[in-house]
């Protein structure tokens, strides 16, 4: 099974929306494997954006990431990271699809609520950042059979 890192990032969090977002992932028919509520340092922001340093955004999006509490998770699925992007939609709210979490719910690209892992490197990479291998649970969910050939 692979497994992508979802991130509810801090406005999603303040506009309450944290529920509403687990339930498109689960939906979706992805499984949560690892859930975490959390105040992400600077230095772990730094390091997880690493890729964006130098570039003119880089900097707000350190302050930005770190100004309140965020909710981690590790979801697992066949092709979880591309379900995940495509339930997220489009980076920028303006050109998200309706019916993406992103085309419903945002309005900017600063504030688009939720952040996933780009590529199964990236995954890898992003769930060691925020979970010790004991954090993620593997476990039998039932309606597997139901969701999964």
């Amino acid at each position: 099974m692979e497994q992508t890192l979802i991130l509810v990032k801090p406005d999603g969090v303040q506009r309450g929306l944290v529920g509403e977002v687990i339930s498109r992932f689960e939906k979706r028919g992805l499984k949560l494997v690892a859930l975490k509520f959390m105040k992400m340092s600077t230095e772990l922001a730094e390091t997880h954006y690493a890729e964006h340093e130098g570039k003119k955004f880089y900097p707000g999006l350190v302050t930005y990431i770190t100004s309140g509490p965020i909710v981690a998770m590790v979801w697992a699925g066949p092709q979880a990271i591309q379900l995940a992007r495509n339930t997220m939609g489009a980076t920028k709210p303006v050109d998200a699809a309706q019916g993406t979490i992103r085309g419903d719910l945002g309005l900017e690209v600063g504030r688009n609520l939720v952040h996933g892992s780009d590529g199964a490197d990236t995954a890898s990479r992003e769930v060691a950042l925020f979970f010790d291998e004991n954090e993620i649970v593997e476990w039998q969910r039932e309606a597997d059979r139901w969701i999964l050939e």
